[in-house]
């Protein structure tokens, strides 16, 4: 089933809507759940919640791209579980580092100012990724949007895991030069 056909669905209220999106999406969003949380029962959990949230947005919300729209619930539900489970457990993991990498050129939004600082952010962050050459902004994505370790994306895109290692240091230290030309204050 096509998207707009799944999203006249949800406009209906008809709930063959879950069981369509459940179709077309379930693995992937389950697949970007995963690779946070690293647990089926989870994942699971997550990608059935993003279902219950995808139905209460739309409408009044219609997104013009459902796949971007579902992965963006589901990547913010297993972020917050994980924050969560990792508070308690205090674990350092792959996931942790992912971030640590990152922090060191992205600020992280507290305040409703900073909300409003990060939506610029992430158009500007889009604009950067559009400046990558196809396979240094697949494996950054890779990293820090699926959270997929060293070894999967040197796999992934046959690769030495030094290479990717360096791809990435080297993307983020591009990405910090970027944000400070653009006045991201870091």
């Amino acid at each position: 089933m096509q998207d707009t056909e799944i999203l006249d669905l949800y406009w209906k209220r008809d709930e063959q809507a879950i069981t369509e999106t459940q179709k077309s999406y379930g693995n992937y969003c389950y697949s970007i759940a995963y690779h946070i949380l690293h647990t089926r029962e989870d994942s699971e959990e997550c990608v059935n919640d993003t279902w219950l949230r995808a139905w209460r947005a739309i409408p009044p919300n219609r997104p013009k791209r459902l796949s971007l729209f579902l992965g963006t619930i589901t990547r913010n539900l297993s972020f917050d579980r994980w924050k969560y489970k990792n508070t308690l457990k205090r674990r350092s993991g792959e996931m942790e580092l992912a971030l640590d990498e990152l922090a060191e050129c992205v600020p992280a939004a507290e305040t409703t100012e900073d909300a409003v600082e990060e939506a610029e952010l992430q158009r500007s962050l889009n604009r950067f990724l559009s400046t990558l050459k196809e396979r240094d902004r697949n494996v950054f994505l890779r990293r820090y949007w699926y959270a997929e370790e060293y070894n999967e994306i040197a796999a992934r895109y046959d690769m030495n895991l030094n290479t990717v290692k360096t791809t990435l240091f080297r993307v983020r230290s591009k990405l910090k030069t970027y944000l400070e030309r653009e006045g991201v204050i870091l």
